[in-house]
């Protein structure tokens, strides 16, 4: 057992954090379900699957005891922060705030917040349930892997990537539709819809992990070697200025032999570069990226271009 790597021939994009949602409405808060098409709950019919926690939706007047008293807490909480602040103290003790907004999907985000939709043998079935926060174990992590043949998710223990357990996969030709659902944490989780319409709803604590998600998921992959003369050469030109710049802080000047190239939305080109694989593969920040038009050259930046 090791880090996760691809196959011979087959183009790591990206890797990050990722884990089942949790509802954050207040009828909804702290909770998840797995539904089929007409809301049944299937938790207990997905193959493999530990026994993990049942919910049901707060009620309006559970709610309203709730708010109560969270309204008594807030006054004995705005004493504590008076106090700390005559004291001097610095910083909040009372965590981040709840998701501010409005959902424009209240059925699925307020009401009920299902984070795998599927009919019986559909795609989202299959994921895996180390995915779940209230079925795995406390120090256990899973990240998605992202290539441009497939979709992988690995689960590894106490923050040790170098001990991947491959957990499930599916071909990229079966991902539809990937969109960031902004009634969320921090607009952090997204939502993968498989070409059988089942899909699954994820959040990652990491925002340049969701930003590559979607990123990767909705562009065309473009090999290197498939490029025009013209974008290889403004990619050349972009790799140059780079190692020039490095050598002139010092370095050795050899940087960022590893690189993608994705087609965005708009048709403008962005191209990835790491100085080294295992950025990509540890899911870590530290890469560049250059925007050329299709002709290779300025590109005329589009909404969405970088996201």
């Amino acid at each position: 057992m090791g880090a996760w790597e691809p196959r011979p021939g087959e183009t790591l994009l990206s890797r990050g954090p990722v884990e089942f949602a949790t509802g954050m409405a207040a009828p909804v808060s702290g909770m998840r379900w797995f539904r089929d098409p007409e809301r049944r709950d299937i938790q207990r019919e997905l193959p493999g699957w530990p026994e993990g926690p049942t919910y049901a939706a707060r009620s309006r007047a559970d709610r309203n005891v709730r708010s109560t008293a969270r309204g008594a807490g807030a006054v004995s909480h705005a004493l504590v922060a008076l106090t700390a602040g005559l004291l001097g103290a610095v910083g909040s003790p009372f965590g981040e705030p709840r998701v501010r907004g409005k959902s424009g999907d209240p059925d699925n985000e307020v009401d009920d917040f299902p984070v795998m939709w599927a009919q019986e043998g559909g795609i989202a079935r299959t994921a895996p349930w180390q995915l779940d926060p209230a079925r795995r174990p406390a120090r256990f992590r899973t990240h998605l892997v992202i290539t441009d043949v497939r979709l992988v998710v690995v689960g590894f223990s106490d923050d040790d990537t170098s001990r991947d357990e491959p957990l499930w996969e599916v071909d990229q030709s079966v991902v539809a539709q990937v969109e960031r659902k902004k009634f969320s944490k921090g607009e952090r989780n997204f939502r993968i819809t498989f070409t059988d319409g089942s899909w699954c709803r994820f959040h990652s604590y990491s925002e340049s992990a969701v930003n590559r998600i979607l990123r990767h998921l909705s562009s065309t992959f473009l090999p290197l070697d498939q490029l025009t003369p013209a974008q290889q050469n403004a990619i050349s030109i972009y790799l140059a200025e780079c190692s020039s710049s490095e050598q002139e802080s010092g370095g050795s000047g050899s940087v960022y032999p590893y690189g993608i190239v994705t087609r965005r939305p708009s048709g403008n080109l962005l191209f990835e570069a790491w100085s080294d694989p295992a950025h990509s593969v540890n899911g870590l920040d530290g890469c560049t990226m250059h925007l050329i038009s299709p002709e290779g050259g300025p590109p005329n930046l589009q909404p969405g271009d970088l996201d």
